[in-house]
Order: structure tokens, then sequence, then C-alpha cells
């Protein structure tokens, strides 16, 4: 039982982070709505920022701390503090050289570049785009830098304040909008170039906030250039199928991209939005498990502990079903009212409201493939595995495009907009996924069977069925009881619905006996007590 509570405090440190910087993300998507609504602005700045967003997602959660944490942990045990601050050195010094090429090639590009991947825009949202691309370009080398220093923070155990990083982007963004977008306007410019103006400042102040920490542990940075280190060539093995393997959803998100820049204005900031709205229980619980969990997989993949490393991924797959489950269920049973009240404000107008909540609920139905994903393949890298990554993410991109292809067509005929075969595909996707990676881990890791896993899992599925009914049953009867006050009225009935539901679902998985609900229990608790203290 020992190793089940701390696996949860070091989720919880960076859960706690991850909600603010998420829930900055939402006040940064309201604020961006409510200057812009959906369409022209919005849509042109989400193509230019999906391309080193896309990286973002690849390094920060993905690829390169996948890759870096393993081997940058294995040199310190076997060889030293000493060898793995010249392992770092040496990374940060050949992503510098690497990614300044990169971003210039952005740069000189850009208009080829959307070109192909936006291709539907008008030649003035096009070269809006183009603009905006230039000026993200150098967001990549920022993020990269970023993710070395979370993965050396993270092997030292510290994961509050690389999880809080992203909160930084999101403040420097909000503020990009409200304190440039009136000077743009003054001078002439394009107000919408404070969008990635902003973001990309956000973005070198998430390696900045990281450095007092790395400084604390005696990490000093230097020039080192080395390419050939055998430390390197591994993580860039590790890296090039691992990209691939985690590149699924993002291959995803640049077809849809492509595909829904022909459906007009609109269509790309609603499944942005609904997207946004999914990150948040992934990266609160899918996410932050997953990078508490992977540096225990890396020690016990090291030391060749394969019954130690069953036993921490089965705990980590019971709390994601204990956490994502009932998440998925509230979010899709407040839906509309959640968006309304985020979005709905300013040039944002009810009909946007509704097509946001229609992707947003075929997004929610791959949630939960896409929470257990973050365990299951940085389990595979700690392992030193990339096929089964590889091969999942091919065979759920080939998913992807058939669905595709099979829903932008059959939907019309139903009377449904197109663009939700899009958020639909995606769900296929992500279940593909993760069917494939869960047959992998069988195979390489062994069974988990007799660590409770599916038996917390459907315990969570029936729980997570009745929270859905009593969260929307609860909102449905405020509203009809106790209609109007505006807003504040509107968040007052969400958050009592929101109540109901935490309640149903922390009293229904300790009825089932979840084995990770008690855990869960006895961390508030002693946060309530050292409150009071």
């Amino acid at each position: 039982m020992s190793e089940r509570p701390s696996l949860l405090r070091s989720a919880g440190s960076i859960s706690l982070a991850t909600a603010l910087s998420r829930v900055l993300g939402l006040v940064r998507e309201q604020v961006q709505s409510y200057y812009f609504g959906a369409g022209f602005v919005t849509d042109a700045f989400l193509a230019a920022f999906r391309i080193p967003n896309l990286l973002r997602d690849l390094f920060a959660e993905g690829a390169l701390s996948s890759a870096f944490v393993p081997t940058f942990t294995a040199i310190k045990e076997r060889e030293g503090q000493e060898a793995a601050w010249r392992l770092a050195n040496r990374l940060f010094t050949l992503l510098a050289v690497i990614l300044s090429v990169v971003t210039l090639g952005i740069f000189l590009f850009a208009p080829w570049i959307m070109r192909v991947y936006a291709a539907g825009f008008t030649p003035a949202k096009l070269e809006l785009a183009v603009t905006m691309t230039r000026i993200l370009a150098p967001f990549l080398l920022a993020v990269a830098v970023a993710a070395v220093a979370m993965g050396i923070l993270n092997t030292y155990g510290r994961f509050f304040v690389p999880a809080l990083a992203p909160a930084v982007l999101n403040v420097a963004a909000i503020l990009g909008v409200v304190v440039l977008s009136p000077i743009f306007f003054r001078c002439g410019w394009p107000t919408g170039l404070s969008l990635a103006v902003g973001a990309m400042v956000g973005g070198a102040l998430q390696f900045g906030v990281q450095i007092p920490s790395l400084r604390t542990l005696g990490f000093r940075f230097r020039v080192d250039w080395a390419p050939r280190d055998p430390g390197l060539v591994r993580i860039a093995w590790l890296m090039l199928p691992a990209t691939i393997g985690q590149a699924a959803t993002q291959i995803n998100f640049l077809v849809d991209t492509w595909l829904a820049s022909r459906y007009g204005n609109g269509p790309i900031t609603w499944l942005s939005l609904a997207f946004r709205l999914i990150q948040l229980p992934i990266g609160l619980f899918g996410v932050a498990i997953g990078m508490a969990n992977l540096a225990r997989v890396s020690r016990d993949a090291a030391s060749g502990d394969h019954a130690g490393l069953r036993a921490n991924l089965s705990a980590a797959l019971r709390a994601v079903a204990l956490l994502a489950l009932p998440a998925t269920a509230g979010l899709v049973a407040l839906r509309e009212p959640i968006i309304q009240v985020i979005f709905e404000h300013g040039r944002f107008d009810h009909a946007s409201t509704r097509n946001t909540a229609a992707a947003l609920l075929c997004y929610a139905l791959g949630l939960y493939a896409y929470a257990v994903t973050k365990i299951q393949v940085p389990t595979f890298y700690a392992l030193g595995d990339t096929r089964v990554p590889v091969l999942a993410s091919t065979l759920a991109v080939v998913s992807k495009l058939a669905a595709n292809g099979t829903f932008v067509f059959a939907l019309p005929m139903l009377g449904v907009n197109p663009f939700l075969g899009l958020a639909l595909s995606t769900s296929v996707a992500a279940w593909t996924n993760f069917g494939i990676l869960a047959w992998g881990l069988r195979k390489r890791a062994g069974s988990i069977a007799g660590h409770g896993v599916l038996r917390a899992t459907f315990s969570m599925v029936l729980v997570s069925v009745v929270t859905g009914l009593c969260c929307g049953g609860t909102h449905a009867a405020l509203a009809h009881l106790a209609p109007g006050g505006g807003v504040a009225g509107e968040i007052a009935r969400l958050a009592v619905a929101v109540g109901v539901g935490i309640a149903t679902t922390v009293g229904g998985a300790l009825a089932l006996r979840v084995p990770e609900a008690h855990a869960f229990v006895a961390v508030l608790s002693r946060l309530r007590r050292r409150g009071t203290r």
C-alpha cells in the first residue's frame, strides 16, 4: 500500500499545477473568443500554432521526455551525477543547433507550408496565417529546451514547477491579447497578431521559470558539442520511433485542420475549443499519472524489476480509471452549459456553443483511451521498446483516415455537419492506439492479471454512468426550479451539479472497493489536515 499513495502524491503535485495551467488555458481561449469570436482570426491563429504545437506535444508530453528520462536516469544511477549533467548539456547544445535550423526553415517556407496545410483558406486568411507562423517559428526551440529541463527535474522528484511552466504560456497569451490588441490597432497592425506574439513570449518563459530549480540542483549550462555521445545516440534512437509512436493525435489534427479549412469560418475553432476541454482531464489525470509513473517504471526497468514495473503500471491504470471515466461522464452530461459559461461572450454566439458542444461529445468518446495512452507509451520507452508504439500509431493513423472518409461523407446524408466526422474519427483512432498498446504491454511486460485493473475499470464504468445521470439530472432540475441569474446563476447550477457528481463518484468508488479510491481519500484527508494546522 505504501507505493500507491506515493504515486498519487506525485501525480497530485503534477495535477495541481496542470489544473492551474489548463484552467488558464480555458481563460486564454475565453479571452480569444471574446475578442475575436470563432472564425477568421482564430482559425488563422490555430492553423499557424498547430505546427509548433505539434512539436510542443511531442516534446513536452511525449517523445523527448520519454526517451530522455530513462536514459538520464540510467546514466545518473550507473555513472554518477556529473555524467548525467554532461549528457544534459550535450542535449541542450544539440537541440539549440538543430532546432535553430528548423526554425529558419519554417520562417522561410511558411507561405508554401500554409498553402498546403490550410488549402481552403481565403487569400487574406492565408496571409494572416503565414505572418503568425513566422512569429511562432522559434517556439519549437523554446519548448524543446523546456522539455529537457522538465525531464531533469522530474528525475529528481521535482514535478510541480515543470508542470506549472505551461501556465506561464497561457498568462503570456492572455496578456498578449488584452495588452497588445489595442496597441496594434492604434498602430494600424492586424490585432490578431497579438495572439502569436503572446504565445511566442509564453513559450520562451516556459523554460525560463525552470532555470532557478535547475540551478538549485547544481546544474550549470555550458556549450558542449558532442553529437556522437552514446547517451545522445540512445536518446535519438528511442526518440525517432517514439516520435512516430506519439504522433497519431497530432497527425490527426493536421488532417483535421486541412479538411476543416474547407468548411468556412468556424470549424477549426470549434474543434480546437472542444479538444481544449477534453485536454483538461487528459492533462490532470492521464499526463500527470503518466509522468509520475514514468520515473518509477524507468527505475524498475533499469534494475530489471519486472514485478515492480507491473505493480506500478497497474496502480497507474487503476488511478486513471478512477479519475478519467467519471470526468468523461460529467463532461458529456454538462457539455453545453460548460461551453456556454466559458465561451459564449462577446463575438462567440450560441450557434458556436452548440457546434463546439457537439464536437466535444464526439471527442469525449475517446477520452479514456487518450488518458491511458499517456501511461502506456512511456512504459514502452522505459522498457526500451519502440516497435509496438510505432505499430499502434501507424494503425491509428490508418484507422483515422478510413474513418474520416466514412464519416465526412456519411454524416451529411444524415443531416449532420460533416466537421463532426473529424472529431468522431479521432476517437476511433484513440481506441485503435489504446487496443494495440494494451496487447503489446501484455506481451512485453507480462500479464497484470491479479492486480485488480479490470475489476476497478468496470466498477468505475458503472459509477461513471450513475455520475453522468446525476450531473445532468441535477443541472436540469436546477434550471427548471431556479432559472435565470445570468452567468452567475449558471455557474452556481454547474457548481452544484459538479459537486453532486464528485460525491457520487467518491461514494460509488468506495462502495465498490476500488483500491485507489481509499488512497485518494487518504491523500485528500492529509491535505485537509495540513490546511487546518
